[in-house]
């Protein structure tokens, strides 16, 4: 291991074997701690070749269980999005995507910090199960197209020990961990084609376009290396997607944007989004599956399938259709301009940070969730405001915590006399063939 630190730490390429000795005596117990981050920091600042940040990926993937996805029939496609704020696309793209015949079978994580998880969402909804045996997730995916469930079993215990370490030695922001660690995760899932929804912006991983552009590249050429066909999209997060921040409160966008009356960006990114999954499922062009995706929305399919895999997994869908069935929260604050001009810019991590704030999120893994709580976006960057008027509305089941998170939220919001300039929703595609900017 002494040897491998200092090839890497000189500059070095490391071989297939020596990155699989350090995978497999690491999650053994054979590697100590001090030796493995001794390796990340010289990783962090020395980087990796392609070829390197493939094999380490495979390593890791293989590290622990690794699903195959044979026994459920057509092209599955997986989607991962490296997080962000009111990003609740999963639910409604799987939905769009699986009424259109390509087969979902995902697994999702849970939320920290300031960005929410879609696990955490769908237990908003009463009964649902998201945690069950493999051959029952199998099952639903056969059946209904679609299932949805918490990551399980020992996937990619190598990615577990890593990011723990990287967490506590600042190598976190390295772009072949970064990708690796993602890529492990999805290529252990057994997908046959993987959708990369890369975020951009303050309330992303990566702040700039550039900085996303360069991770997806990584990412696809991770995915193309080890046979799996793989796209990315750069979409924005220097505002909230959508109007909804907080599980409950996304949930009913969720089905809002599914009847056909949802946000205009977050309707925009869904339909692009299924469009590049149908796409690497082989159902046509991209305009043509933007045509087809659309379709889903305006004649009911797709929020059908999305009750038909709630139904599946043990929710109650009475919920879905009417949404004053869902836990109500005890507290609803509004949040007032205080000033007249344009909603010129919003920090999106404070505002997801405000969020949590309220119970709708967690500081750490343990803490409970608030399942009512969140904020309702009353406008939107570019709207014109007037003092006194509506910013946001709060929802929470302790009033104590409105003031700390209105604080937070109005030390994100800039309100100025000028119009802001027209942000884009998507940046870039990300190919094996390159970069396509927009």
């Amino acid at each position: 291991m002494y040897d491998i630190i200092e090839k890497k730490r000189d500059g070095g390429e490391l071989t297939k074997e020596e990155i699989e000795f350090f995978i497999r005596n690491y999650v053994e117990g054979q590697i100590p701690d001090y030796q493995a981050s001794a390796l990340l920091m010289a990783i962090y600042f020395k980087g990796m070749s392609e070829k390197e940040t493939a094999t380490l990926t495979m390593g890791m993937a293989n590290s622990g269980d690794m699903v195959d996805l044979s026994s459920i029939p057509g092209i599955k496609v997986d989607k991962h999005s490296t997080g962000g704020v009111g990003d609740k696309t999963t639910l409604i793209i799987s939905s769009i995507v699986a009424s259109l015949g390509v087969p979902v079978a995902k697994m999702s994580g849970r939320g920290l910090g300031h960005t929410g998880g879609t696990i955490d969402k769908m237990e908003s909804i009463p009964g649902i199960q998201t945690s069950f045996s493999r051959e029952k997730f199998f099952d639903i995916v056969r059946k209904v197209g679609v299932s949805v469930i918490g990551q399980s079993g020992n996937l990619v215990p190598a990615d577990k020990k890593l990011y723990a370490l990287r967490d506590v030695t600042a190598t976190v922001d390295s772009i072949p961990l970064i990708a690796s660690s993602v890529m492990s995760k999805k290529i252990a899932a057994g997908s046959d084609c993987i959708l990369l929804d890369v975020k951009a912006g303050s309330g992303a991983f990566m702040k700039t376009v550039d900085d996303s552009i360069r991770l997806a590249e990584a990412m696809v050429s991770i995915g193309e290396h080890v046979g799996r066909r793989t796209v990315a999209l750069i979409t924005d997060m220097n505002r909230p997607l959508g109007n909804a921040i907080g599980n409950t409160l996304e949930i009913c966008e969720v089905c809002d944007t599914l009847k056909g009356h949802g946000p205009a960006d977050l309707t925009e990114i869904c339909i692009e989004l299924s469009a590049n999954m149908l796409y690497l499922a082989g159902k046509g062009s991209i305009d043509e599956c933007k045509k087809t995706a659309m379709e889903q929305i305006e004649n009911g399919q797709g929020f059908e399938k999305l009750k038909e895999m709630v139904a599946a997994q043990e929710g109650d869908i009475s919920v879905l259709e009417d949404h004053t069935k869902f836990q109500q929260a005890k507290v609803c604050h509004e949040v007032y301009a205080q000033q007249d001009g344009y909603f010129y810019a919003i920090d999106t991590e404070k505002c997801g940070i405000a969020s949590v704030e309220l119970g709708a999120g967690r500081e750490k893994k343990e803490d409970p969730i608030d399942y009512s709580a969140g904020i309702i976006l009353q406008k939107k960057v570019g709207d014109r405001v007037k003092k006194g008027e509506s910013l946001a509305t709060f929802y929470t089941s302790d009033a104590v915590r409105c003031a700390q998170a209105e604080s937070l939220f109005n030390s994100a919001v800039t309100i100025r006399e000028e119009t802001p300039d027209n942000i884009p929703l998507i940046y870039a595609r990300v190919t094996r063939d390159g970069v396509e900017r927009f």
